[in-house]
């Protein structure tokens, strides 16, 4: 509508002086014709020109002295001619009336105010106030002094007001057309193309920008690690089976069936396929075997071992699952010595918190040769810790299924001036090894830690929430650091 009135008026008129009587003159808001304003005169049907007035109005206050009369009118106007006392007047008078009439009245001479009573100077006064208040409610002109008066007791403010003066545009036409952003199929067949208005294509437009994808500090952090063990001639093993069997994860480790760890409260179990039927038999009766009577100078763990647990699938609780194949891989053929690792997602059935998730990732490296000693595990260790810049360790012995002796690791944390740990490690132990078939003489030492806990520490997040999993802040990915990891 507004539109529509704004091109026929100009069809007849050569301009439109003041959008603002316009928009009275047409029945609408200023407001609603602004809008349509900008929209012609961004595509150029028609010209507009900026208008600015000011004028002042009333504020809230002077609206209500408008009303029911200035405060000193008011206040005189509650001293009667004989006097009043100050109790009773303060009584009959409007609080937020009282100060300001009393002071106005009294500036005013008006009134005289005795230590009890209060009395009039003069019968009669006019309210100059608030017929100045009326006159520029109704847009009459007033003396630039009296302005400054009511401007002084916040009685009127200044308002600007901006509205456009109107004239043709280039492309001004009665009735706009909306231009055709596309050529289709249909428009050629009809023909109809031909008396279509097609918007001008901007060759020079920039198209929407591009945004290249971020590494997580995980992933930077993780490839630092991959690269110390690749430097120290170490090989990757494949890590790429989430779903793991429970003979992999925890039998082919010499645990025993009973184990805490083999609970549902612990491993996150299966239901489709719950389990596997693809074992190498002859090993299988081997682990067996070493579990129910022992054998290799071991006295086993004398329990009735059984397939059926050995076979539930379950999301691998450590990459060690996967050194247990590639190591039972590596006895079947001539024996050569190796140096593996491996950087990947475990799960456990933990509580979340701010330091444990249900998820995380596992660092892993082993050295399989002849003749090791636990001193070469505390070699390995401390070059491998070394390049992380962790030059001060400590070793702790420990307990785990699967190797003996087992240690844990401990650096001391220049930042913490304390002693934190790192790791865990050890010697695997003849009932996991001997079973797949290595020479008695051949030992492995490893050693694992978390990825998670020396990112933290790098970047400088104390919730591994704020780290990994659903409530990552993507700003974070978008701007984290450069991982640099060395000798301080």
């Amino acid at each position: 509508m507004a539109e529509q009135a704004v091109l026929e008026f100009l069809q007849t008129n050569e301009e439109i002086p003041d959008s603002g009587d316009f928009a009275v003159w047409v029945g609408i808001e200023h407001n609603e014709l602004v809008n349509v304003v900008k929209s012609l005169h961004g595509f150029r049907l028609v010209d507009a020109e900026d208008i600015k007035r000011v004028k002042w109005v009333l504020s809230d206050e002077g609206k209500s002295y408008a009303v029911t009369g200035s405060p000193e009118v008011q206040f005189f106007s509650a001293v009667p001619p004989e006097g009043i006392s100050r109790e009773d007047l303060q009584r009959k008078v409007d609080p937020s009336v009282y100060k300001i009439g009393c002071s106005q009245a009294i500036k005013n001479k008006w009134v005289e105010m005795g230590k009890q009573y209060v009395s009039r100077k003069v019968q009669h006064v006019e309210d100059h106030v608030k017929d100045l208040l009326t006159k520029i409610q109704n847009g009459e002109d007033v003396e630039q002094k009296d302005i400054e008066d009511l401007k002084r007791r916040k009685l009127v403010t200044l308002q600007t007001w901006k509205g456009y003066s109107l004239k043709k545009g280039p492309n001004y036409t009665l009735k706009r057309t909306k231009a055709a952003t596309d050529f289709t199929r249909e428009q050629l067949l009809r023909g109809d193309w031909k008396d279509l208005e097609f918007k001008e294509y901007n060759f020079s437009a920039q198209g929407q920008p591009t945004e290249g994808g971020h590494l997580h500090p995980l992933l930077k952090v993780r490839e630092q690690f991959r690269k110390i063990f690749l430097e120290m001639g170490f090989e990757e093993m494949p890590t790429n089976n989430f779903v793991e069997s429970s003979f992999w994860n925890f039998d082919a480790l010499f645990q025993p069936q009973q184990h805490p760890a083999r609970d549902s409260h612990d491993t996150f179990f299966l239901q489709v396929p719950s389990t596997t039927k693809k074992l190498p038999e002859d090993y299988v009766e081997r682990v067996k075997r070493v579990h129910e009577v022992g054998g290799y100078g071991s006295k086993g763990y004398g329990y009735d071992w059984k397939r059926d647990e050995a076979e539930k699938n379950l999301l691998r609780t450590h990459t060690t699952a996967v050194s247990s194949r590639m190591l039972y891989l590596l006895a079947q053929k001539p024996f050569s010595p190796k140096r593996y690792f491996s950087i990947d997602r475990v799960f456990r059935n933990e509580a979340v918190d701010r330091t444990h998730l249900a998820e995380f990732h596992q660092i892993e490296g082993l050295v399989c040769d002849r003749g090791l000693t636990l001193g070469d595990l505390i070699g390995v260790l401390n070059d491998f810790f070394a390049r992380l810049g962790m030059s001060k360790l400590r070793f702790k012995p420990a307990y785990n299924p699967y190797t003996e002796p087992s240690m844990e690791i401990f650096s001391y944390h220049e930042g913490f001036k304390k002693w934190v740990e790192v790791g865990n490690s050890g010697m695997f132990r003849p009932e996991m090894l001997l079973p797949m078939g290595l020479p008695e003489d051949v030992s492995v030492i490893a050693w694992g830690l978390s990825l998670e806990r020396p990112t933290m520490i790098l970047y400088g997040i104390d919730n591994i929430r704020d780290l990994f999993g659903h409530k990552v802040d993507l700003n974070l990915i978008k701007t984290n650091s450069i991982c640099r990891l060395g000798v301080h």
